[in-house]
């Protein structure tokens, strides 16, 4: 292939929005960054519409809608190959996560809950940390989840790995300098090309946060607001909303809360019924909660907020380390339940809540003394460590030469491929 012949990609990720969007930031960074890349993209028809604005208005991409028929006459794999096309898996989650799945796949059944709360097999445990991937009990019935069939149909643990055998190259949004021994370790495991996108820092934010929310926000010190928010799809019990609540309120620093509940419950009446009695009142002068959309990177770039409480998720800790946020972890399912031991224990750039082995029950202490350690306790071990490491990510996340870089060498890599 000649050096300036075009690249044209064809994306089809999983129909969630958690999946595409990671997708729609490659099509973003690659057409902006490499004239060359033309992006096709496949969506369900009913999710055209969402996609085609958050991509690039200049992003040389389009999006294609899917007629999906009758889940009985889905065809079982891609015939991508048939055709001649290379495919690529694009794993959304973080490399130390897949590294964790992959190490299942060789094992002669099926794991069970004591064996699934040690180091994976395989020989992960002595490539990096074990308390990383160490799970606590109430953790495990979430990883066992991925073995489970239902109705005769493949696992969420045999469609990935079916997925990982089949095509010619896998990519992560990640690299060596964030993951190393983990990306090490998928590739002795896999044996076939691996690409890195680098961590995928989203553009800075355009337009302006909400007048309402601005004037709220200025009227605290720099750094001394605790933004606290899991996403748009992950809900908390009735309990651990409270928990949550009366510890940030123990905090006594300001605080924006956003409590999401599901579209078929009236927001308004769930705030009342699991916020504690009186809490609105006590808090009206310094503490925020709403439900529903809001600006979450306009507000965590905003000069006084200083503390990101949140779930976990790969997305929002770019988000929390590039706006020089302290990240508070309270992982709730999913890859959040391995993203949080890689930052807390690997990178050593951020604490988690602690919660009870056995259940994952949380109280409003625990809340307290997860932040109070990031915020109030600074010139103190392991809060001053913390910090020297947040700010070492900060300014390797922000280097756009690196992320450049990542970016042209993976559309060479395609070349190649």
């Amino acid at each position: 292939m000649e050096k300036d012949e075009e690249v044209h990609i064809v994306m089809f990720p999983f129909f969630a929005f958690g999946h595409i969007s990671p997708f729609v930031e490659l099509a973003n960074k690659l057409t902006s960054c490499c004239p060359v890349v033309r992006i096709s993209f496949f969506g369900a028809a009913a999710s055209v519409s969402r996609i085609e604005t958050m991509l690039n208005p200049t992003a040389n991409a389009k999006v294609i809608p899917l007629t999906l028929p009758h889940v009985d006459g889905l065809r079982s794999s891609s015939r991508a190959s048939d055709l001649g096309i290379k495919t690529i898996f694009f794993s959304v989650f973080m490399a130390s996560c897949m590294a964790y799945v992959i190490s299942w796949f060789n094992y002669p059944k099926l794991p069970t809950m004591e064996e699934m709360k040690k180091p994976g097999p395989a020989g992960l445990p002595d490539l990096v940390l074990p308390e990383t991937i160490t799970s606590k009990t109430f953790e495990v019935p979430d990883f066992m989840y991925m073995f489970k069939s239902f109705h005769g149909t493949l696992s969420v643990f045999d469609r990935v790995m079916k997925g990982i055998n089949g095509c010619d190259a896998v990519l992560f949004k990640s690299c060596r300098e964030i993951e190393g021994p983990y990306i090490d370790y998928i590739c002795h495991q896999v044996k076939k090309p691996i690409f890195l996108l680098g961590p995928m820092v989203p553009e800075p934010h355009s337009g302006e946060l909400d007048e309402k929310w601005a004037n709220w926000l200025s009227q605290f010190e720099a750094k001394s607001v605790i933004y606290c928010s899991f996403g748009s799809e992950t809900f908390l019990t009735d309990e651990q909303i409270r928990e949550l609540a009366l510890g940030l309120e123990l905090t006594g620093l300001p605080f924006f809360l956003v409590l999401n509940f599901p579209a078929n419950l009236d927001k308004s009446a769930e705030l009342k019924r699991t916020l504690p009695d009186g809490f609105m009142e006590r808090v009206k002068d310094k503490g925020v909660v709403h439900s529903g959309w809001v600006q979450q990177r306009h507000i965590l770039a905003h000069e006084s907020v200083g503390c990101y409480v949140f779930h976990a998720g790969f997305s929002s800790v770019i988000e929390g380390l590039v706006n020089d946020c302290q990240l508070v972890m309270l992982p709730l399912k999913g890859d959040q339940l391995m993203n949080y031991k890689v930052i807390v224990s690997y990178w050593k750039a951020g604490v988690e809540v602690k919660r009870r082995d056995e259940d994952g029950y949380f109280g409003k202490d625990d809340v307290f003394e997860a932040v109070k350690s990031v915020m109030m306790d600074i010139e103190m071990e392991p809060a001053n460590s913390i910090i020297k490491n947040h700010k070492k990510w900060k300014e390797f996340l922000q280097n756009d030469e690196i992320n450049h870089r990542f970016i042209a060498d993976f559309v060479d890599n395609l070349k190649a491929l």
